[in-house]
């Protein structure tokens, strides 16, 4: 079973350095930025230091533009507009969406589904600013070539490792290099209406993020795979009004499931994905007064049902005194301070979704 893990520190060998899991050192587009920062310096002046030579990297290599955040347009909104398309191995993307435009998170669905699915509720398609990516595995970016290649405008933003990684993988032009904006871990960039910081998740993909989004008075975390719950992940969850989280497999299910056990042992290892209980114990661990809406993801066809991953997060939330609890079909009641608690449809479009 996956678990929770909560790795601080380990030591680099070649320095005294220490390597903090997910953090700000834990990537290094230009080299190790920290290798001569001891570790005995104050955090606080230990991030600045690397922050600012990373900057200046940056802006050393032409990426600056590509990642500086324009917080004068970030303007508040009363509501932000959440759809899904796919979440599951089937297929993976979702839109969230202002009145002044929205992004794509992933492109693991076929461009006309979408197409399809923002029209129906009464999006225009041109809306989308963008596509990101949290990793390279098909059904997170299967149609991520396509979609772009009919709309370059649109732009497909993910860490140059993740591009490397999908190039690798995959059967797909190298074109799609022309449309890659780069951004990297930690570092918040603006794309449509919204703040974006990626942070690193652990899961068996190319350089794997989550997403910390704001926009006007909202945040929304997002790690759609993962196999344990890292700091960085507990620390941008924590921060979120809106949360979608990895609900993968349920244990039972999947030890006697029809799966092979070097499937099973990948699935339920910490780069792998996460269980039910393991992701209902994190939410119960985090959810408060700020908290408003969980969007269980990612659950398994052969491993998992809604209805157990429903029932293992409202049971621990419970145990942890939150009992006000919508499945999101009573607007009323969610705008009372319930909490809105769904799982994601693995094929379908799912409902649109207002987050106040």
């Amino acid at each position: 079973m996956a678990k929770i893990v909560y790795p601080t520190r380990r030591r680099k060998q070649s320095s005294d350095a220490f390597e903090l899991t997910g953090n700000l050192f834990s990537e290094s587009p230009f080299g190790d930025a920290a290798g001569d920062l001891e570790h005995d310096i104050h955090p606080s002046i230990r991030d600045f230091v690397v922050n600012v030579r990373r900057r200046e990297q940056s802006r050393a290599a032409g990426v600056e533009s590509s990642i500086e955040v324009d917080r004068s347009v970030l303007r508040p909104t009363d509501a932000l507009t959440f759809i899904t398309f796919g979440s599951g191995s089937s297929g993976n993307c979702a839109y969230l969406g202002t009145p002044s435009g929205g992004i794509l998170i992933d492109a693991g669905v076929d461009a006309d589904t979408v197409t399809r699915g923002l029209r129906d509720h009464g999006i225009n398609p041109k809306a989308v600013k963008g596509i990101i990516l949290t990793h390279d595995h098909s059904d997170h970016v299967k149609y991520v070539y396509s979609m772009v290649r009919k709309r370059p405008e649109m732009g497909i933003y993910c860490t140059p490792k993740t591009l490397g990684g999908l190039l690798r993988r995959h059967s797909i032009s190298r074109r799609i290099k022309d449309y890659h904006k780069p951004i990297y871990k930690e570092f918040a960039f603006q794309l449509g209406p919204f703040e974006i910081t990626p942070f690193d998740v652990s899961h068996d993909g190319t350089d794997n993020v989550g997403y910390f989004i704001t926009c006007g008075g909202h945040s929304m975390a997002i790690a759609t795979d993962l196999g344990c719950i890292t700091p960085r992940v507990d620390f941008y969850m924590r921060q979120a009004n809106h949360i979608v989280i990895e609900s993968n497999y349920d244990a039972a299910m999947l030890a006697s499931g029809p799966y092979p056990m070097h499937l099973r042992a990948r699935i339920a290892a910490d780069h792998g994905h996460l269980e039910n209980s393991v992701t209902a114990a994190f939410l119960a661990s985090i959810a408060g007064s700020r908290l408003r809406h969980v969007f269980l993801c990612h659950l398994s066809h052969d491993n998992n049902l809604p209805d157990l991953a429903l029932e293992a997060s409202r049971k621990a939330l419970a145990a942890a005194g939150i009992t006000r609890i919508t499945d999101g079909t009573a607007p009323a009641q969610a705008a009372d301070g319930a909490l809105t608690l769904v799982a994601l449809p693995r094929t379908e479009i799912s409902p649109l979704f207002t987050l106040r």
